[in-house]
């Protein structure tokens, strides 16, 4: 081993391209690769988001409607079909509570819930929640149950 033949350890010296902007006598001095004038060759430069080289922003170009009602009460609704199955389940007796569906993962704990008429009830169930649908509530009655209402 003498100075000719020294060379570094394989993979310890990595060459990344030209290095930009060090002087004409590199080859990549000058505008150092973003061409001559315009936003995009000054400092600081950040485009903003959808931005669109002045041309109106989509987000501007379409039209706005609607609104949203800060005094909107949503409701999880319920069908029938769901406590019906909750009777064949085992899952309840006689008596339906809201901590009963909380319980089965039919609501959440801050969930307001309104049962619907959809599907069909034989069980008489004692159901307790904070709103029923007409059709719900004459098909729980008919099934020999009771609707309260929270």
């Amino acid at each position: 081993m003498n100075l000719s033949n020294l060379k570094p350890a394989e993979g310890s010296v990595h060459k990344d391209g030209k290095i930009i902007g060090r002087g004409q006598g590199s080859g990549k001095g000058g505008t150092a690769t973003r061409g001559h004038k315009g936003a995009k060759s000054r400092s600081g430069y950040s485009k903003k988001i959808g931005f669109e080289g002045g041309q109106m922003p989509l987000q501007r170009r379409v039209p706005k409607f609607g609104f949203n009602n800060v005094n909107r009460v949503s409701y999880r609704g319920i069908n029938l079909s769901s406590l019906q199955e909750l009777v064949d389940n085992g899952a309840v007796k006689k008596t339906v509570t809201l901590e009963d569906l909380i319980e089965n993962g039919l609501a959440g704990k801050n969930d307001l819930v309104k049962i619907l008429g959809g599907g069909e009830l034989k069980a008489g169930l004692k159901v307790t929640v904070h709103k029923f649908t007409g059709s719900a509530k004459k098909a729980i009655e008919a099934a020999g149950g009771e609707a309260i209402t929270l």
